[in-house]
C-alpha cells in the first residue's frame, strides 16, 4: 500500500508539528510545510501530495484562492481544511471551491489522521457540526422529520461515539467491548441506514436526529 503524502498549511508552528508528529506515527509522510496561502500554493504544485491540510485562515493567498489553483494545476489533489472556524460563509465557501473534508481543530489529533486517509480515497469527511450546517442548508433550513430507524440500544450508542470522530479503539475502551464487536455494529450501522462510510453513516444520523450536535 502506497504510503499517502501530505503536506501540512498553517501559520502556527506548534500545531505543525503536533500533527506532523501524530502522522507519521500513523505511517503518514509529511512532506512539507507551508505558513501562508502563497506558500501553500507554490509547495503543493512542486511537490505534488496526496493531500493538502489547509488551515482556512491564513496570512498570503486566501484559502479559497489556493484551491481553485490547486483544481487547476493539480486536479488530483485532495484539500482538506483544518480550521478553527465553522461560520456559514466560511464552510460553504471553503466546500464549494473544491475541499473534500472539512475538519475542526477542536477534534481529536486522531479524528484528522482519519479525515486525512479518507481525503486521500477521495471521500469527504466533515466534523458532525459542519455536516449539521450541510444537512440544513440542503433540507432548506427545515428540520427533517424524525425517522424510524432500527437501530439498537448499542448500535445507537456507537452512532453517537462516531460522530465524535473516535476510532474504533477509543469507542471499544468506552463502551467497554471489544474492537471486533465495534466493527460488527458499526457495519449493522452502515447497512440499516444505506450508507457506505462513517462520515455518511453520521451525517445521516444528524439528518434523523439520531446523532445528539
Amino acid at each position: 500500500m502506497n504510503v499517502i503524502k501530505v503536506l501540512l498549511a498553517d501559520d502556527h508552528p506548534a500545531l505543525r508539528a503536533g500533527i506532523k508528529g501524530m502522522l507519521e506515527k500513523a505511517d503518514i509522510e509529511v512532506i512539507g510545510e507551508a505558513a501562508d496561502g502563497d506558500e501553500a500554493l507554490r509547495l503543493a504544485e512542486r511537490l505534488r501530495p496526496d493531500v493538502l491540510v489547509l488551515d482556512a485562515v491564513m496570512p498570503g493567498l486566501r484559502a479559497p484562492q489556493v484551491i481553485h489553483h490547486l483544481r487547476e494545476t493539480c486536479p488530483d489533489l485532495r484539500v482538506l481544511v483544518l480550521t478553527a472556524y465553522d461560520d456559514n460563509e466560511l464552510v460553504f465557501g471553503l466546500l464549494e471551491a473544491g475541499a473534500v473534508g472539512y475538519v475542526l481543530k477542536e477534534e481529536a489529533l486522531e479524528t484528522i489522521e482519519a479525515a486525512v486517509r479518507a481525503a486521500a480515497r477521495g471521500e469527504p469527511w466533515l466534523s458532525p457540526k459542519v455536516a449539521a450546517k450541510v444537512m440544513k442548508k440542503a433540507l432548506g433550513k427545515e428540520e427533517a422529520e424524525e425517522e424510524a430507524i432500527p437501530l439498537t440500544e448499542r448500535e445507537l450508542e456507537v452512532l453517537q461515539l462516531m460522530a465524535k470522530g473516535w476510532s474504533n479503539k477509543r469507542i471499544a475502551k468506552e463502551l467497554s467491548i471489544t474492537e471486533r464487536t465495534v466493527r460488527f455494529h458499526v457495519g449493522n450501522i452502515l447497512t440499516k441506514l444505506g450508507v457506505e462510510s462513517r462520515t455518511e453513516a453520521v451525517v445521516e444520523g444528524i439528518r434523523r436526529s439520531l446523532v445528539r450536535t
